[in-house]
């Protein structure tokens, strides 16, 4: 019981509070699920076997992919199922316009990782940490931190127990050196949910929900081709918001959500999805 109260002062700064999530919990995804079962829980809970094996596991797995496809829910659900401590990093927020305190919060992140092993340090957006290097003035402070993080990643000193996640949108920014075997060793894509994945959505994020006896998450599933597991999340929390609301208005009826929310409320997110001048030119074609 104590042990679940007090958590390592050495990185007390630093830690997040990680949500109970877990690998069975995110829709979709089967085999990419299996790949960082197999590349991160494993070689935490199984050290044994791959001492024995004189292997060592993936020092970097870098999760690409669209906005709101799961890259910072799966970080999160890793660090609950092998019980390892959880450090979450903005890439921003270590950016400073003080010569030298950029490349040292680098330092200190690393050596707080190492000093509470086994450990998941994650670096959410690292393409504003780590973009590709060139010769202008303006991108110094981005190249010396791109060469710590290199540093500190494949240098002298190992990474003993510690798995590096990162999560980036845009990996065409990301500097290829970090890309490189040695660092960043699984280079993995996270793509849209496919039908079976949104119908697995749909099913954990309506549980529990009081549906209509005539809603089929199958048909229901078909509607969201091209939306992220993020936008999934959200059609079911609006079509429950427009459920209450005529609830509220009129009391002598059941209440369930209907087919009629969870189409208008399709109909909401896709039309916030669309940009304006795309949506201008629709109409105007029509």
């Amino acid at each position: 019981a104590a042990l679940k109260e007090v958590e390592p002062s050495a990185i007390r700064e630093i830690s997040v509070d990680i949500p109970e999530a877990s690998l069975e919990s995110i829709g979709g995804l089967t085999k990419i699920k299996e790949i960082l079962a197999e590349s991160v829980i494993n070689p935490l809970i199984h050290k044994d076997l791959y001492k024995a094996a004189r292997v060592n596991p993936p020092r970097g797995i870098l999760l690409c992919g669209p906005p709101g496809t799961g890259k910072t829910l799966i970080a999160k659900a890793l660090a609950n199922e092998c019980g390892a401590n959880f450090i979450s990093v903005k890439g921003a927020e270590l950016l400073s316009k003080y010569v030298g305190e950029s490349e040292r919060a680098v330092r200190n992140i690393f050596a707080k990782a190492r000093q509470v092993s086994p450990s998941i340090l994650f670096f959410d957006e690292i393409d504003a940490l780590a973009p590709a290097r060139n010769d202008s003035e303006g991108n110094r402070v981005s190249a010396q931190v791109v060469s710590q993080m290199l540093a500190e990643m494949d240098g002298i000193e190992d990474l003993t127990d510690v798995q590096v996640l990162a999560a980036t949108n845009r990996r065409d920014i990301v500097d290829p050196a970090i890309m490189r075997s040695g660092r960043f060793d699984l280079v993995i894509d996270v793509p849209l949910p496919d039908r079976e994945g949104a119908i697995e959505i749909l099913r954990i994020h309506s549980a529990g929900k009081p549906l209509a006896k005539d809603l089929k998450l199958e048909t229901l599933a078909a509607k969201t081709r091209g939306m992220s597991g993020a936008d999934i999340k959200l059609i079911c929390d609006k079509a429950a918001i427009f459920a209450i609301n005529e609830q509220i208005k009129d009391k002598r009826k059941a209440f369930r959500i209907m087919r009629a929310h969870f189409s208008r409320a399709v109909k909401e997110v896709r039309e916030k999805n669309t940009p304006a001048g795309k949506k201008s030119r629709i109409r105007g074609n029509a």
